[in-house]
């Protein structure tokens, strides 16, 4: 019988980025699907988080986000331009979000159509991996995405159309991921229980070798 887990996601968060591989081998090697579910950053979600947050935290971040990808051999420096347009002197988190929500709400256009982990594993290289600089412009996420399968024309087009459909879906993500008893990204979360950050994947399978979790057959 084939599993199931939910993955909430940030596309501004180094280490949902970083749980990718992780996440991809899983679903190969075992019978899993994983429903990679798109939520909005703190920087969105909780306004005001980073002027509370002690001023170590985006240092550990930064150095811990980084240290993982060196030691795990991940392709990895923080995306240009950064996802959220937030000033990096005074913490202030602008109103208008063009890049946050757009990405966001691609990631629930996928999640409607059960191609999220695809898409967004497409795409998150183009912010992440240190190959683009300026991933918004140009036909770097076009590309990305139709090696992938998908129009990304046609998907801003679809968004544009109804955007509320997609915060819809975005929202009840964020109500799920609440409900799971986390807040932070990546969260997995199977049968009820979560699974907190990309070093507990290991804890996870083990959860779900007690439930059934069976490798797929050669």
């Amino acid at each position: 019988m084939t599993l199931s887990v939910d993955l909430f996601y940030s596309y501004r968060s180094p280490f949902s980025y970083l749980a990718l591989p992780k996440t991809l081998k899983l679903v190969a090697e075992y019978d899993l699907a994983v429903n990679l579910r798109p939520v909005y950053p703190l920087a969105v979600r909780v306004p005001g988080f980073f002027k509370k947050a002690s001023p170590n935290f985006i240092r550990y971040i930064v150095l811990d986000s980084t240290r993982v990808a060196q030691h795990e051999g991940i392709p990895f420096r923080f995306p240009r331009p950064d996802p959220i347009v937030q000033d990096k002197v005074t913490l202030d988190v602008a109103t208008e979000q063009p890049y946050i929500h757009r990405l966001t709400r691609l990631g629930a256009m996928a999640q409607l159509e059960g191609r999220s982990l695809a898409f967004t594993d497409a795409i998150a290289r183009v912010l992440w991996d240190g190959s683009v600089s300026g991933w918004n412009e140009g036909d770097h996420l076009a590309r990305a995405a139709e090696k992938a399968g998908f129009d990304l024309a046609a998907m801003d087009e679809a968004i544009t159309a109804d955007p509320g459909r997609y915060e819809q879906v975005i929202a009840e993500n964020e109500k799920d991921h609440a409900a799971s008893g986390h807040w932070g990204v990546p969260t997995f979360v199977f049968e009820n229980e979560p699974f907190f950050g990309q070093d507990r994947i290991d804890l996870l399978v083990w959860r779900m070798q007690g439930k059934g979790l069976s490798k797929r057959q050669a």
